[in-house]
């Protein structure tokens, strides 16, 4: 399988795409769209919108995504058997508080 995610170096539903992949065990390009102005308008122009994550699966985008539902997709497209592992991280929430504070006191790269 050849994977792109596009994601958030920090953020709640990024980590939950890293989650499954980790779940999985599968290789995965981490491309990151808040630090790299070219990253994040490759994935505007191939998802065709600007939320993300976005993951690419051999060709298939699946735009503005959980992980919970990226498990989904691999799972309804016997990509993957089901696992009875747990995530390292939340599959389908956001940054908790905690997160957004430590992210506040860093600073924050805009293009």
């Amino acid at each position: 399988m050849n994977i792109k995610a596009y994601l958030k170096p920090h953020c709640g539903w990024s980590n939950g795409v890293r989650a499954i992949m980790g779940k999985y065990s599968l290789a995965f390009e981490d491309i990151d769209i808040i630090n790299h102005r070219a990253n994040y308008e490759e994935m505007v122009r191939k998802s065709g919108q600007s939320l993300s994550p976005c993951v690419e699966i051999d060709g298939v985008m699946l735009a503005d995504i959980s992980g919970e539902e990226v498990e989904n997709y691999l799972l309804a497209n016997n990509l993957v058997k089901a696992s009875g592992a747990k995530p390292a991280a939340a599959t389908n929430a956001g940054c908790s508080n905690e997160e957004h504070e430590r992210m506040a006191a860093k600073p924050v790269r805009f293009f």
